[in-house]
């Protein structure tokens, strides 16, 4: 019976569902998360009645046919880019961007990698890294003997070094926006890279046309929302349970035809 291989399809699309709002879950602390959500297609139908034709010779068209679906696939599991809240740490080094953008970090490879966790540190060398080493593009470095860092709201990176009486001008951190953020590769690490669906960079700084701007001492939260999460888990649930449901009923339906016909 197709409702079996049907149904069957429908506990594969709720599985993927389920575990897309596990991640999300899993992920409801994570700095910068963006959460995600499985979106999905039916598949192809088989015909058997068409529509448009007429029945039989000489009469009137068919006004509506008779096709049946085989299921349901999944068409894409969609980041959703939408502005988590930012909340307050104290680190003078932590940034959170307000509006679009994406910080640049330089990967192991050297190449450029994309970053929405503005929780930065210096490096040995007072250069601003990322938790995980990553120097962020272009470089700042911050002297030892530098004091009172402040990162204005536009990203110009300034400080009092040793006991200078005026500040510092130490870079410029600049931004990248995408045509589409959803095309983004998810690497982990809360890193990002550039695909051909992502479009090319566009590189600016801070409070530019299009651009969000940066808020120092603060830090962008997942935009995981836990009671949205819980009512999609308990639907994927439901919808699951209804397809285990229908390949039961069709089995004992296919049983009794089966006695029958002895």
């Amino acid at each position: 019976m197709r409702a079996l291989a049907i149904a069957a399809t429908g506990m594969d699309a709720q599985q993927t569902n389920l575990e897309v709002i596990a991640n999300n879950i899993a992920n409801i602390n994570t700095t910068g998360f963006k959460r995600s959500r499985a979106e999905f297609t039916d598949l192809l139908y088989q015909t058997e009645k068409a529509q448009g034709v007429a029945n039989r010779a000489n009469q009137s068209e068919v006004p509506e046919g008779a096709n049946i679906g085989l299921g349901v696939q999944t068409q894409a599991v969609r980041k959703l880019h939408i502005q988590g809240e930012v909340t307050q740490t104290g680190n003078d080094l932590d940034m959170a961007i307000v509006g679009r953008g994406w910080f640049m970090v330089e990967g192991t490879n050297g190449e450029t990698l994309y970053t929405r966790a503005g929780s930065f540190n210096k490096d040995s060398t007072g250069r601003l890294v990322t938790a995980d080493g990553y120097g962020v593009i272009p470089q700042i470095t911050i002297p030892q003997d530098a004091t009172q860092v402040t990162i204005s709201q536009d990203g110009v990176v300034t400080a009092t070094i040793g006991t200078s009486n005026t500040t510092t001008n130490l870079g410029q951190i600049t931004l990248t926006n995408f045509v589409n953020d959803a095309g983004l590769k998810p690497l982990g690490d809360n890193l990002f890279q550039e695909t051909p669906a992502s479009g090319q960079p566009i590189v600016a700084n801070p409070q530019e046309t299009g651009f969000g701007y940066l808020k120092q001492a603060y830090l962008e939260n997942s935009n995981v929302d836990a009671v949205k999460e819980i009512t999609d888990l308990i639907s994927a649930q439901r919808a699951y349970e209804m397809n285990s449901k229908v390949i039961t009923t069709a089995d004992e339906m296919a049983q009794i035809v089966s006695k029958n016909l002895k």
